[in-house]
């Protein structure tokens, strides 16, 4: 990417980079520090063309999220705390991952583009 002057280099963090929650200090510090990462590359790299940020979803269905979801307390909770009432779609990624991957985003960079239906807004 240096070479040719161009690139988008994009992460993917979590909310937990932002928030906390008991029980997972090492992942909630490891997506804070992956968030402090994507500021010190941009700064780096953007005179070299490249873009670095980040995508923070919130709570998407997937295999490392699979005992979450199955629990009904715990789907209660996110009904309840998200604005949205649900967990995401992993297809509703696709369009804030395709923005930052285009020309759309060319004067971003060092952000992280928090996608949770609302969480982080909720009080």
């Amino acid at each position: 990417m240096v070479p040719r002057k161009s690139g988008r280099i994009i992460m993917v963090s979590s909310i937990m980079g932002l928030l906390g929650r008991a029980n997972i200090p090492g992942y909630s510090t490891a997506k804070a520090g992956l968030h402090g990462m994507v500021r010190s590359m941009a700064v780096e790299l953007a005179p070299h063309g490249i873009t670095v940020n980040a995508l923070a979803p919130g709570y998407f269905p997937t295999d490392a999220t699979a005992v979450l979801h199955a629990d009904e307390k715990f789907n209660g909770w996110i009904a309840a705390r998200a604005p949205m009432a649900r967990w995401g779609d992993p297809p509703e990624l696709a369009g804030p991952a395709v923005f930052l991957a285009s020309d759309a985003s060319s004067y971003m960079t060092g952000q992280v583009l928090v996608v949770d239906g609302g969480l982080t807004a909720a009080l």
